[in-house]
């Protein structure tokens, strides 16, 4: 009996530790899954936010209205507003849908884009933002954004309290750069006439910007369009910078320009260059340098606002502001350039006498490359096409002009970067 008895019990104590251990296995698993719903409980889905525009001769100050939406979420998603939309509510596009798409999927910031999206967020289409994009708030800039029977165009996602709004960026209009690129069509040999004066006017946010020249006998362009009201700071030109350089092996290529009016000829030769290599190099030629060899009335842009248009393509790994002329032997050994790149669709750039190829050291060293342009599109181009639809643009322009001139007499202080 009591070696059953002994038996009973070492039998008892074994099944116990048994029981205790299996326990011990399932309290263990039972806590870790605990954990892990935890955890995932803790893992808050993404914020998504939602920025939405025309986007059409896009500049820095679009780009920048980006990185500004995009630090308030996680996500950014972007809506390009279809060209009838923007015919019946503004006038004429001077960029098909497609350029503009490409523009705006270019910067660095965006995360997904929705195409043709209507110029008014009406109830239907915020409410499909936020089931079927997951969107939590709409963004907008601190302009007012009005319908042409004068209602803001933002009032639902306002009342729906799910509207935030940043800082409009200082300096930039499109009004005014469709000015500065009036000017450049008396470099081009192009007779001044009374339509091109009139967007001149027009187009040059109430600056004087013709006078009579005696000696040439018609009007001659003055300064007004081409004065700049970027202020650049060194933080600006951080926060659009990638902060970081090309590993010890990286195969670095390096291209340069003048890259102005950025545009989606330039998007696609960049992105080419960029799959040449593992860091993309891009110099940014002086206004004094572009001036010189194009004419007196480039750049269109200036070098900073160039230089952050340039920086915000998600191609770009760095650029050097205010690159020189010449790519010397010792610039290629400095940056350890493995290949230069050049465009074959770009403005003329006129060598002027006494000068020297600019790739020279870099075709001496066996590393230049002339790179096929994807697009057949240049300033130039952009220039024309608004000089062929002149009338149109000039309505689009007048009505813009007034409610900016609006926004800058009542404009207040606004915290945002």
């Amino acid at each position: 009996m009591a070696a059953v008895v002994v038996g009973g019990l070492v039998a008892s104590q074994y099944s116990s530790e048994l029981l205790l251990g299996f326990q011990g296995r399932l309290g263990g698993a039972a806590r870790e899954n605990k954990d892990k719903r935890k955890k995932a409980k803790n893992k808050k889905r993404p914020v998504r936010v939602y920025m939405d525009g025309c986007f059409d001769m896009m500049h820095y100050g679009h780009a920048n209205a980006l990185r500004q939406a995009r630090a308030l979420g996680d996500e950014l998603v972007v809506g390009v507003v279809s060209d009838e939309e923007i015919q019946t509510n503004k006038g004429p596009t001077v960029m098909s849908m497609q350029e503009r798409v490409a523009m705006v999927s270019a910067v660095k910031w965006v995360d997904e884009i929705i195409e043709a999206v209507p110029y008014a967020i009406n109830e239907e289409f915020m409410n499909k933002l936020f089931t079927d994009y997951g969107i939590d708030y709409i963004i907008h800039g601190d302009d007012p954004c009005l319908l042409p029977d004068g209602s803001d165009a933002y009032a639902h996602a306002k009342k729906a309290g799910r509207y935030k709004q940043i800082k409009r960026t200082e300096g930039v209009s499109s009004t005014d750069i469709v000015g500065r690129m009036l000017l450049c069509v008396r470099d081009r040999g192009v007779t001044e006439s009374p339509v091109h004066a009139s967007l001149q006017r027009q187009f040059s946010n109430g600056f004087s910007s013709l006078s009579h020249d005696s000696n040439k006998g018609s009007l001659s362009a003055g300064v007004g369009t081409r004065y700049s009201h970027f202020l650049p700071t060194s933080r600006r030109i951080v926060q659009f910078s990638n902060k970081k350089g090309p590993g010890p092996e990286a195969r670095i290529v390096y291209i340069d320009g003048a890259f102005d009016l950025f545009h989606a000829g330039h998007v696609e030769t960049l992105k080419a260059a960029r799959q040449l290599g593992d860091f993309l190099l891009v110099g940014i030629h002086t206004d004094l340098t572009i001036s010189g060899h194009r004419g007196a009335n480039h750049p269109i842009m200036h070098l900073h606002e160039r230089s952050l248009s340039v920086l915000a393509c998600r191609y770009v790994d760095e650029v050097i502001i205010g690159a020189p002329w010449e790519v010397s032997k010792d610039m290629i050994t400095t940056f350890n350039i493995s290949v230069v790149v050049h465009g074959t669709c770009a403005e003329p750039n006129d060598v002027k006498n006494g000068e020297n190829d600019p790739y020279a050291a870099a075709k001496e060293l066996g590393i230049f490359k002339l790179l096929e342009s994807p697009l057949n599109m240049t300033t130039s181009t952009i220039i024309q096409r608004i000089l062929t639809n002149h009338e149109a643009y000039k309505k689009r322009n007048e009505k813009k002009a007034e409610s900016e001139n609006k926004y800058y007499q009542s404009k207040t202080y606004v915290n945002g970067d």
